[in-house]
Protein backbone atom coordinates (compact mmCIF):
# COMPACT_ATOMS: atom_id res chain seq x y z
CA UNK A 1 0.00 0.00 0.00
CA UNK A 2 2.83 2.39 0.93
CA UNK A 3 4.62 1.62 -2.36
CA UNK A 4 1.40 2.39 -4.22
CA UNK A 5 1.10 5.77 -2.48
CA UNK A 6 4.72 6.59 -3.28
CA UNK A 7 4.11 5.71 -6.93
CA UNK A 8 1.03 7.95 -6.98
CA UNK A 9 2.96 10.84 -5.43
CA UNK A 10 5.78 10.54 -7.95
CA UNK A 11 3.26 10.40 -10.78
CA UNK A 12 1.36 13.41 -9.45
CA UNK A 13 4.53 15.49 -9.10
CA UNK A 14 5.52 14.71 -12.68
CA UNK A 15 2.09 15.35 -14.15
CA UNK A 16 1.40 18.48 -12.09
CA UNK A 17 4.79 20.22 -12.16
CA UNK A 18 6.34 19.13 -15.45
CA UNK A 19 3.38 18.38 -17.71
CA UNK A 20 1.21 21.13 -16.15
CA UNK A 21 -1.88 18.94 -16.00
CA UNK A 22 -4.84 19.80 -13.80
CA UNK A 23 -5.95 17.72 -10.82
CA UNK A 24 -8.92 16.21 -12.64
CA UNK A 25 -6.77 15.23 -15.61
CA UNK A 26 -4.24 13.60 -13.27
CA UNK A 27 -7.02 11.71 -11.50
CA UNK A 28 -8.22 10.28 -14.82
CA UNK A 29 -4.68 9.21 -15.74
CA UNK A 30 -4.23 7.44 -12.38
CA UNK A 31 -7.73 5.97 -12.29
CA UNK A 32 -8.50 7.54 -8.91
CA UNK A 33 -10.80 10.28 -7.64
CA UNK A 34 -9.76 13.97 -7.70
CA UNK A 35 -10.13 13.98 -3.91
CA UNK A 36 -7.41 11.31 -3.61
CA UNK A 37 -5.11 13.46 -5.71
CA UNK A 38 -5.82 16.52 -3.54
CA UNK A 39 -5.22 14.46 -0.37
CA UNK A 40 -1.88 13.10 -1.62
CA UNK A 41 -0.81 16.59 -2.64
CA UNK A 42 -1.52 17.86 0.87
CA UNK A 43 0.29 14.93 2.46
CA UNK A 44 3.40 15.59 0.37
CA UNK A 45 3.20 19.38 0.78
CA UNK A 46 2.96 19.81 -3.00
CA UNK A 47 1.74 23.42 -3.41
CA UNK A 48 -1.22 24.03 -5.69
CA UNK A 49 -1.18 26.54 -8.53
CA UNK A 50 -3.03 29.82 -8.07
CA UNK A 51 -4.11 32.79 -10.15
CA UNK A 52 -2.36 33.38 -13.46
CA UNK A 53 -0.27 30.22 -13.13
CA UNK A 54 -3.39 28.06 -12.94
CA UNK A 55 -4.99 29.93 -15.84
CA UNK A 56 -1.95 29.24 -18.02
CA UNK A 57 -2.12 25.54 -17.19
CA UNK A 58 -5.85 25.45 -17.91
CA UNK A 59 -5.56 27.20 -21.26
CA UNK A 60 -2.71 24.91 -22.29
CA UNK A 61 -5.08 21.94 -22.54
CA UNK A 62 -8.23 23.70 -23.73
CA UNK A 63 -9.15 24.39 -27.33
CA UNK A 64 -8.38 28.06 -27.84
CA UNK A 65 -8.54 30.38 -30.84
CA UNK A 66 -6.19 31.16 -33.69
CA UNK A 67 -6.52 34.64 -35.17
CA UNK A 68 -6.04 34.51 -38.93
CA UNK A 69 -3.10 36.43 -40.34
CA UNK A 70 -2.45 37.69 -43.89
CA UNK A 71 -6.06 38.68 -44.44
CA UNK A 72 -7.51 39.24 -47.90
CA UNK A 73 -9.24 42.61 -48.51
CA UNK A 74 -12.62 40.95 -47.92
CA UNK A 75 -11.41 39.34 -44.69
CA UNK A 76 -10.02 42.64 -43.46
CA UNK A 77 -13.44 44.19 -44.06
CA UNK A 78 -14.98 41.37 -42.02
CA UNK A 79 -12.46 41.92 -39.20
CA UNK A 80 -13.30 45.63 -39.04
CA UNK A 81 -17.04 44.95 -39.30
CA UNK A 82 -16.82 42.43 -36.45
CA UNK A 83 -14.81 44.80 -34.27
CA UNK A 84 -17.22 47.68 -34.88
CA UNK A 85 -20.19 45.41 -34.21
CA UNK A 86 -18.63 44.39 -30.91
CA UNK A 87 -17.89 48.01 -30.04
CA UNK A 88 -21.61 48.75 -30.42
CA UNK A 89 -23.23 45.58 -29.09
CA UNK A 90 -20.66 43.57 -27.13
CA UNK A 91 -19.90 43.18 -23.44
CA UNK A 92 -16.69 45.04 -22.59
CA UNK A 93 -15.96 43.65 -19.11
CA UNK A 94 -15.53 40.20 -17.62
CA UNK A 95 -13.93 37.19 -19.28
CA UNK A 96 -16.44 36.29 -22.00
CA UNK A 97 -16.98 37.50 -25.54
CA UNK A 98 -20.72 38.20 -25.59
CA UNK A 99 -23.01 39.83 -28.14
CA UNK A 100 -26.79 40.00 -27.66
CA UNK A 101 -29.20 40.93 -30.43
CA UNK A 102 -32.49 39.96 -32.07
CA UNK A 103 -31.40 40.68 -35.66
CA UNK A 104 -30.54 37.40 -37.44
CA UNK A 105 -28.28 39.14 -39.98
CA UNK A 106 -26.27 40.83 -37.25
CA UNK A 107 -25.86 37.56 -35.35
CA UNK A 108 -24.89 35.72 -38.55
CA UNK A 109 -22.22 38.34 -39.26
CA UNK A 110 -20.79 38.11 -35.75
CA UNK A 111 -20.63 34.32 -35.82
CA UNK A 112 -18.88 34.44 -39.21
CA UNK A 113 -16.39 36.96 -37.81
CA UNK A 114 -15.55 34.72 -34.86
CA UNK A 115 -15.14 31.67 -37.08
CA UNK A 116 -13.26 33.09 -40.06
CA UNK A 117 -11.17 35.82 -38.42
CA UNK A 118 -10.79 34.72 -34.80
CA UNK A 119 -10.56 30.98 -35.46
CA UNK A 120 -12.59 29.97 -32.43
CA UNK A 121 -13.04 26.39 -31.20
CA UNK A 122 -16.53 25.15 -32.08
CA UNK A 123 -17.04 23.24 -28.82
CA UNK A 124 -16.72 26.39 -26.71
CA UNK A 125 -19.71 28.28 -28.11
CA UNK A 126 -22.66 28.99 -25.83
CA UNK A 127 -26.01 30.47 -26.81
CA UNK A 128 -28.65 31.92 -24.47
CA UNK A 129 -32.12 32.52 -25.89
CA UNK A 130 -34.21 35.32 -24.41
CA UNK A 131 -37.91 34.98 -25.27
CA UNK A 132 -41.45 35.44 -24.00
CA UNK A 133 -43.60 32.79 -22.39
CA UNK A 134 -46.12 32.66 -25.26
CA UNK A 135 -43.48 32.05 -27.94
CA UNK A 136 -42.49 28.63 -29.33
CA UNK A 137 -39.21 28.23 -27.49
CA UNK A 138 -38.03 25.02 -29.12
CA UNK A 139 -38.80 26.35 -32.60
CA UNK A 140 -36.86 29.54 -31.87
CA UNK A 141 -33.90 27.56 -30.60
CA UNK A 142 -33.95 25.41 -33.72
CA UNK A 143 -34.05 28.50 -35.95
CA UNK A 144 -31.11 30.14 -34.20
CA UNK A 145 -29.19 26.87 -34.22
CA UNK A 146 -29.67 26.54 -37.97
CA UNK A 147 -28.70 30.18 -38.56
CA UNK A 148 -25.53 30.05 -36.47
CA UNK A 149 -24.48 26.45 -37.05
CA UNK A 150 -24.18 26.00 -33.27
CA UNK A 151 -25.67 22.69 -32.02
CA UNK A 152 -28.66 22.80 -29.70
CA UNK A 153 -26.59 20.99 -27.06
CA UNK A 154 -24.59 24.21 -26.66
CA UNK A 155 -27.69 26.31 -25.90
CA UNK A 156 -28.00 27.06 -22.21
CA UNK A 157 -31.32 27.19 -20.34
CA UNK A 158 -33.39 29.95 -22.02
CA UNK A 159 -34.54 33.04 -20.19
CA UNK A 160 -38.34 33.13 -20.45
CA UNK A 161 -40.06 36.41 -19.67
CA UNK A 162 -43.71 36.84 -18.75
CA UNK A 163 -45.89 38.99 -20.99
CA UNK A 164 -46.56 42.48 -19.62
CA UNK A 165 -48.85 45.14 -21.16
CA UNK A 166 -46.02 47.51 -22.08
CA UNK A 167 -44.13 44.99 -24.23
CA UNK A 168 -46.84 43.09 -26.13
CA UNK A 169 -46.81 45.58 -29.00
CA UNK A 170 -43.04 45.46 -29.54
CA UNK A 171 -42.16 41.86 -28.76
CA UNK A 172 -39.20 40.35 -30.64
CA UNK A 173 -40.65 37.83 -33.10
CA UNK A 174 -37.53 35.64 -33.15
CA UNK A 175 -36.52 36.26 -29.57
CA UNK A 176 -33.07 37.55 -28.71
CA UNK A 177 -29.87 35.53 -28.42
CA UNK A 178 -26.61 36.00 -26.57
CA UNK A 179 -23.69 34.55 -28.52
CA UNK A 180 -21.02 33.73 -25.94
CA UNK A 181 -17.43 32.51 -26.14
CA UNK A 182 -15.64 32.21 -22.83
CA UNK A 183 -12.03 33.31 -23.36
CA UNK A 184 -10.66 36.42 -21.69
CA UNK A 185 -7.72 36.58 -24.07
CA UNK A 186 -9.94 36.62 -27.15
CA UNK A 187 -12.00 39.36 -25.50
CA UNK A 188 -8.84 41.44 -25.10
CA UNK A 189 -7.90 40.91 -28.75
CA UNK A 190 -11.32 42.10 -29.95
CA UNK A 191 -11.32 45.07 -27.56
CA UNK A 192 -7.89 46.05 -28.89
CA UNK A 193 -9.31 46.03 -32.42
CA UNK A 194 -12.21 48.23 -31.32
CA UNK A 195 -9.72 50.64 -29.73
CA UNK A 196 -7.69 50.78 -32.95
CA UNK A 197 -10.85 51.50 -34.95
CA UNK A 198 -11.89 54.28 -32.56
CA UNK A 199 -8.47 55.91 -32.72
CA UNK A 200 -8.29 55.70 -36.51
CA UNK A 201 -11.76 57.02 -37.31
CA UNK A 202 -12.89 58.91 -34.23
CA UNK A 203 -9.57 60.08 -32.89
CA UNK A 204 -10.44 58.85 -29.38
Amino acid sequence: MRDSIKFDLDEIRTRYRQERLGVREIAVRLGVSPWRVYRLMRQSNLPRRHGAEQNDATYKHKPQFVVKSCLSPAEEQLRIAGAMLYWAEGTKTGKTVNVANSDPKLIALFVTFLRKICGVAEERWQVLLYAYVDQEIERLKACWSQLTGIPLQQFTKPYIRAITPNVTGRKMAQGLVHIRYSDSRLLQVILQWTEECSQFWAGT
